[in-house]
């Protein structure tokens, strides 16, 4: 009995420990910025980390795009960021990033509707899902975690060159460390977890080779780990697995504002263009996770990504929504 009382006591003070790492680590961004008279785009903004971001980008004055999937639910999120907020200038568009024609369509309408498009923060995922094909004919948690956001991105260029200082800001994860990509296999399903950190490391390799191939431009692409966080992206988990991550987030994950901080500092802070494809943590710039290191292998997952997309990968050209058919 002694034993067992001594195994949970330390189990406890290790928990207590892990708890106060948590909250002592956790970093705000703490600028002041305006957002007055600038373009923001935001998907998967109708809950979590999306719609804590947006909200903020609304309550520094700037024109904030919903981009979400569900109409009802993005409706119910501008009608509450408004409110909170007293900015009006909040719209919605609609986007299904397991589907390759609503990602070009919401891509069109906002290229449609906006001269420019100053920041673009790609946060909306998933995580969970079992191996499943989209209609499109790719593994569906790789399409919407990495091809979508790559597209939308490829598609927005036009719009994001014309901003005098543009920023493309991807929410990747720690879990990115455990990728390991076979540029020959990009699209298959290595399981639940292990995908989910291939989507991941997919999203850091794109910003890399994104910043480079746009160095010359007014544009500057960055990922981040926004950290451990209370939110709805792995809903899809189920069983006694679901059980045990709900009770570990309650007590010591970060909420969706705490979450929402990496976000709104690499989207607000002042000189960070020379640190274009780099990622971040805590609001700072860390460095690159061995995972992330090989530049060949990034130019090849970029590469291999246009053959399945069948897009030009040029993003230097001038062409009209920032891309042509390969």
């Amino acid at each position: 009995m002694i034993v067992i009382l001594k195994i949970v006591a330390g189990l406890a003070a290790v928990l207590f420990c892990v708890k106060l790492y948590v909250v002592h680590t956790t970093k705000r961004c703490t600028n002041c910025v305006s957002l007055i008279g600038k373009t923001v785009v935001v998907t998967g903004a109708n809950t979590g980390i999306g719609f804590q971001s947006a909200l903020e980008f609304a309550k520094r004055g700037a024109r904030v795009i919903l981009a979400c999937r569900n109409q009802e639910k993005a409706d119910i999120a501008r009608e509450e960021i408004v409110q909170r907020t007293q900015n009006t200038n909040v719209e919605v568009k609609i986007v299904d990033f397991s589907s390759l024609a609503s990602v070009e369509k919401c891509a069109k309408d906002i290229s449609d509707s906006e001269a420019r498009v100053d920041i673009l923060v790609n946060n909306a995922g998933v995580g969970g899902t079992r191996n499943k094909s989209t209609d499109d004919g790719l593994q569906i948690l790789m399409q919407i975690n990495y091809f979508g956001p790559f597209l939308f991105t490829i598609l927005l260029l036009d719009r994001l060159k014309q901003a005098p200082n543009a920023r493309i800001i991807n929410v990747s994860s720690i879990l990115a460390k455990e990728g390991k990509i076979d540029v020959t296999n990009l699209n298959s399903y290595a399981g639940q977890i292990a995908t989910y950190s291939n989507s991941k490391l997919c999203n850091i390799f794109f910003t890399t080779e994104l910043a480079r191939r746009l160095k010359d431009t007014n544009v500057s692409a960055f990922s981040l780990h926004p950290g451990a966080i209370r939110t709805e992206i792995f809903r899809r988990v189920k069983g006694v697995r679901k059980l045990i991550l709900d009770a570990v987030s309650a007590l010591y994950f970060k909420s969706p504002e705490e979450g929402a901080q990496t976000i709104i500092y690499t989207a607000t802070e002042q000189g960070l263009e020379k640190y274009s494809g780099r990622h971040f943590e805590e609001c700072a710039v860390v460095p690159g996770y061995p995972s992330a290191l090989d530049h060949d292998l990034a130019t090849s997952v970029w590469k291999r990504t246009c053959d399945i997309l069948d897009v030009d990968g040029d993003v230097t050209d001038n062409q009209e929504n920032g891309f042509v058919k390969a």
